[in-house]
């Protein structure tokens, strides 16, 4: 099988590859902006046509949340038109997409965790620019797979713990952490594997796939700097005291209802995945 995965040198794209590479049979084609430019729609659809893949696993994205307030047309090229082109050629050359997508599609209110079928109404421009992508994938192709992920953190790029972590080796830390927006910490290789898996299957749809449980950031730093040995007092926060450029949904808990129903494996729990990570982190000598 061909699988052409762009965004290889994100968090997830990364793990992708990296999952692939011990795949029999398989074929990858590594795409990131130096070959595939998703800003043109022209040069990315005839990317991936020429390529004729028989899989595309798109993790490749434009993810700044609050630049995407400043940056709306890079953001809706990326997000949206980049998509597009990629739909358009795998419809043309009969290929299966894998889109992944975000909380952020939802509105964050309440506290049900969000069925795969419920309705989308982003509150921020990078949610929209994303859930315009959905749009784009649906309209194209019938073989599609959309999944979406929220509070990803891998080995290859920033994110939340290793923000929290070199914030905690500082002498006599205090932390304003948010504690009312509650979600799901996703591990990259954990999302990784699942993705890997669905890509040789034909069980079409949209999916949620996170790590199992929910938690608050503020949840999410304690546990980090618990594992970590780093004493930091965490003073607990609403999201309305800690001002952003982009509004973040308070409820961003996903059902896996979905997954379950095709029969994939659900991921450890977000707290396994930390440990994980934090081990991760020690190997490559950054911590």
């Amino acid at each position: 099988m061909k699988i052409l995965v762009t965004g290889v040198n994100g968090q997830l794209g990364y793990d992708v590859i990296k999952i692939l590479k011990n795949k029999k049979d398989v074929e990858i084609i590594e795409a990131d902006k130096d070959n595939c430019d998703l800003t043109d729609e022209k040069a990315t659809f005839e990317f991936v046509k020429n390529q004729k893949p028989d899989a595309v696993i798109h993790c490749g994205a434009y993810t700044a949340v609050d630049k995407a307030e400043d940056e709306k047309e890079i953001c809706m090229k990326i997000n949206k038109n980049g998509t597009e082109a990629i739909a358009k050629a795998c419809k043309e050359i009969s290929a299966k997409m894998i889109y992944i997508s975000t909380d952020y599609v939802f509105s964050g209110i309440g506290e049900k965790p969000w069925e795969v079928n419920d309705e989308a109404s982003p509150i921020n421009y990078y949610g929209l620019s994303k859930y315009e992508g959905e749009k784009a994938v649906i309209a194209n192709l019938k073989k599609f797979f959309i999944v979406r992920t929220s509070w990803v953190f891998g080995i290859n790029g920033k994110n939340f713990v290793r923000t929290m972590l070199n914030l905690g080796k500082k002498m006599n830390t205090i932390l304003y952490i948010v504690n009312d927006q509650i979600g799901s910490p996703t591990y990259t290789p954990d999302l990784a594997k699942l993705l890997c898996e669905m890509v040789f299957t034909e069980k079409y749809g949209i999916y949620h796939g996170t790590n199992e449980e929910y938690c608050s950031w503020a949840d999410f730093a304690e546990e980090i700097f618990k594992l970590a040995n780093l004493d930091v007092k965490i003073n607990r926060i609403t999201t309305e005291e800690y001002k952003t450029k982009a509004i973040r949904p308070k409820n961003s808990r996903l059902s896996k209802k979905s997954l379950i129903e095709s029969n994939f494996s659900l991921f450890p729990t977000w707290k396994d995945a930390l440990k994980r990570y934090i081990k991760e982190l020690k190997e490559h000598n950054e911590n």
